[in-house]
C-alpha cells in the first residue's frame, strides 16, 4: 500500500515540525510509544511534556523510556490534558512545535476511561495559544467505541468553526474501511 496508514502519517506530520531543541507535548500518553516518538525528534536539548489521568500508563511510559535512555527529557504528569497549561514552563510558551493526541482509551487498559469531548478541546484552547507559529497539533480519532462518536462530533463541529486566519485544518482518513477507521485532524497555526 503506498498511501500512509493513520499512525505513520501521524509521524510524518510531527517530524516536518519537531526539530532537536524544540518543545512538545503528548496529550494523551497512554503506553508511552508517542512520547518516546517526540523525545526522539527534540533530541537532548528540547522537552516533552506527557499528560495522562491512568497511573497506568505513567508506570508503561516511565519504563519505555528508561529502557530508551530518554527519561530526561521528558515530563510526565498525572492529570488531564485539560489541565495542560498549568504545568508547561512559562518560558515553553509560544515554542513548543508539535502535539499529539491519540483519542479514545488506553490500549490494553480499562475501556471505560475514555477521552471526552470537553476536555479535548479544552486542552485543544490552551496548546493553540502555546503553539509557535506553523507548530502542529495531531488529533488521531479513535470513535469505534461506547461515546468515541460523541466525541467525534463535537471535535469536528469544533474545528470546522475555527478562524481560518488562525489555523489550517486538515482532515486525513480512509473512508471504505470497516469498523469505523481511525482519522487525523490536523491543526497548524498560521
Amino acid at each position: 500500500m503506498k498511501l500512509d496508514r493513520i499512525l505513520p502519517y501521524a509521524r510524518i506530520l510531527l517530524e516536518k515540525t519537531v526539530q532537536p531543541g524544540d518543545i512538545a507535548v503528548d496529550g494523551t500518553m497512554g503506553n508511552g510509544f508517542d512520547t518516546a516518538f517526540l523525545a526522539g525528534l527534540t533530541g537532548g536539548t528540547g522537552h516533552v511534556y506527557s499528560f495522562d489521568i491512568q497511573k497506568e500508563a505513567l508506570q508503561n511510559t516511565s519504563v519505555k523510556l528508561e529502557n530508551e535512555g530518554l527519561s530526561n527529557q521528558c515530563t510526565l504528569i498525572h492529570d488531564g490534558h485539560q489541565h495542560l497549561s498549568n504545568y508547561i514552563r512559562k518560558e515553553h510558551a509560544g515554542k513548543i512545535t508539535g502535539a499529539i493526541f491519540n483519542l479514545g482509551y488506553l490500549p490494553g487498559g480499562n475501556k471505560s476511561i475514555i477521552t471526552e469531548a470537553d476536555t479535548t478541546t479544552a486542552a485543544i484552547e490552551q496548546l493553540f495559544e502555546l503553539l509557535a507559529p506553523e507548530g502542529i497539533i495531531v488529533l488521531v480519532i479513535y470513535h469505534g467505541h461506547p461515546g468515541g462518536s460523541q466525541e467525534r462530533d463535537a471535535l469536528m463541529d469544533y474545528v470546522k468553526n475555527f478562524s481560518q486566519q488562525k489555523a489550517h485544518i486538515l482532515k486525513y482518513g480512509f473512508i471504505n474501511q470497516a469498523n469505523h477507521p481511525p482519522f487525523i485532524i490536523a491543526i497548524e497555526k498560521r
